[in-house]
């Protein structure tokens, strides 16, 4: 059985960060992917093949408490769900990491501050090369350095809509875009400024995901390894389950077994908590770790919605995803409780809405929806939804996942798509850029759609009502570590891809200071 210092189970913004962080090292690491890489292809650009074929969607059955199977929108490729991501690397605001009262609840405090993730915000902003500008967002808290790259430009069509909110006397904000553009010298530009990037893999390697900016730059490092369409299936322990002994692994039809000193899941929020439930044992009936029952249990994954605005003229922006609002993110404005984040999303495509809306697009004219997207104005509105136990994943006997989702704060949803609705009309749009109607297709984000899951191993100070410690170790299981979203106690309003990358470097920083107080491990046993 191989041995090694550190095995990372899974690749995305979690553990592909983590990989690099300790590539350096020396140590010896081996990344575990159930996925293969993501093929290079004229597909990866095509809406159709992308939005309505599903090409990229991995093959997976999740069931609703109800026992009716669903295929997740979730994808198993090097760089997990990053390869598909819209690259909106925000940080979250001070005020998330503390306790904050919503129209539904209370969004409990982090064991940690923001003053002790700020540095790592940093490190993550450099090593994914995220453009922004600081100073826009009244929301925004101190940073230790400026973005390390300046702020994707405006469009005309968004330009004038950014002067135009500001004139009302909102604050537009360049948005934070981990995209690898350089504007300044286009030639030597690896981003294409393409309107296939959100939602869609980048054929070029031109978005800033943790297969590109994570996993490769990791194993040019001679001391990690990879192993791709490798499922950890199973975790063992020893006598006392106190210390993971193996990672039972599925590969090639054929059943692997890996030790480590040090085991880090970063599998997403829903697989990352169905490994340790499937992984009981005498010491752990309930799931390894789960002496609290909260293992699954916290689910989130944002209150969100998909919005689009038809103006009378033509909008014909490529890069759309450049301009973010944060206005009602928290209380004020008429309201005694948070609404959340308004940003734009990437330009919508005809192939789209039927991929999206099949069957209220069923009968409509191609022409029809062509037209709509060539009028389209497209917007991501995100409220905070609470981790409530209820909202779980749980396992049975034969490993079929159920996951029981039902909705928070849809007041402040509802309202913050209503001050988007009432500010478009006082932004000088009504009667030359916007039907008299104020016409709106608006796609309700499914349960199904499972890109910003978060909470449920989540970190904590108290072993009754948390999973893991401050440092994301499991409580009962001392050489255990977590480091995908599941560990949020909370998740906010904005994108949690760069908080996730964060605080992997974090608790990286604390694994190194572990294996550095250790002898090597044997290279085989």
């Amino acid at each position: 059985m191989e041995a090694y210092d550190v095995i990372i189970v899974g690749t995305g913004a979690g553990g592909g960060t983590l990989a690099r962080h300790l590539a350096p090292s020396g140590k010896r690491i081996l990344l575990l992917e159930r996925g293969d890489w993501l093929p290079r292809e004229p597909a990866n650009w095509l809406a159709q093949d992308v939005f309505v074929d599903n090409r990229y969607v991995s093959e997976d059955t999740w069931y609703d408490p109800k026992g009716k199977p669903f295929q997740p929108q979730i994808h198993y490729f090097v760089g997990g769900a990053t390869k598909l991501y819209g690259a909106a690397l925000y940080r979250l605001r001070a005020e998330d990491f503390g306790e904050l009262d919503h129209h539904d609840g209370v969004s409990p405090a982090w064991p940690i501050s923001y003053d002790e993730i700020e540095p790592y915000y940093t490190q993550a902003e450099e090593m994914y090369e995220v453009h922004g500008a600081r100073g826009e967002d009244p929301t925004e808290a101190p940073a230790s350095a400026p973005y390390p790259l300046p702020a994707v430009s405006h469009e005309p069509r968004i330009q004038q809509l950014s002067d135009d909110l500001e004139a009302a006397g909102y604050h537009p904000f360049h948005a934070p875009c981990g995209v690898r553009l350089n504007e300044a010298n286009r030639p030597y530009s690896a981003c294409v400024r393409c309107g296939n990037c959100d939602g869609f893999p980048c054929a070029v390697h031109g978005k800033s995901d943790a297969d590109v900016l994570g996993v490769r730059p990791a194993l040019e490092h001679a001391n990690v390894e990879l192993l791709t369409n490798a499922k950890a299936i199973r975790l063992e322990t020893n006598t006392d389950g106190t210390t993971v002994t193996e990672v039972v692994v599925e590969r090639n039809g054929e059943v692997e077994h890996f030790a480590a000193d040090l085991v880090v899941l970063a599998c997403g929020a829903a697989n990352t908590a169905k490994l340790l439930l499937v992984s009981s044992s005498d010491h752990h009936p309930n799931g390894l770790a789960n002496g609290s029952d909260q293992v699954g249990r916290n689910y989130m994954f944002h209150n969100s919605q998909a919005v689009l605005a038809l103006s009378h003229d033509e909008n014909p922006t490529v890069f759309q995803k450049t301009l973010g609002l944060n206005d009602f993110y928290f209380k004020g404005n008429g309201h005694g409780y948070p609404l959340g984040n308004i940003q734009m999303v990437g330009k919508s495509q005809a192939p789209m809405y039927r991929g999206e809306k099949p069957v209220q697009t069923r009968l409509a004219p191609q022409w029809t929806l062509e037209r709509v997207a060539k009028h389209a104005i497209d917007f991501w509105l995100s409220t905070e939804d609470l981790p409530r136990p209820e909202n779980r994943v749980t396992v049975d006997g034969d490993g079929k996942l159920t996951l029981s989702y039902t909705a928070t704060n849809d007041k402040p949803k509802d309202e913050l798509h209503k001050q988007l609705r009432g500010m478009l009309k006082h932004l000088h749009m009504e009667p030359d850029h916007l039907f008299h109607r104020f016409a709106y297709m608006k796609n309700e984000i499914p349960v199904a759609g499972v890109a910003h899951q978060a909470g449920t191993c989540r970190m904590g100070t108290d072993p009754a009502d948390s999973v893991l410690n401050a440092d994301c170790r499991a409580h009962e299981v001392d050489n255990l570590y977590v480091v995908d979203t599941s560990v949020f106690p909370s998740i906010g309003a904005v994108n949690p891809a760069l908080t996730a990358m964060a605080n992997s470097l974090r608790v990286g920083d604390r694994l190194l200071e572990r294996l550095d107080a250790h002898a090597p491990v044997a290279a085989a046993v």
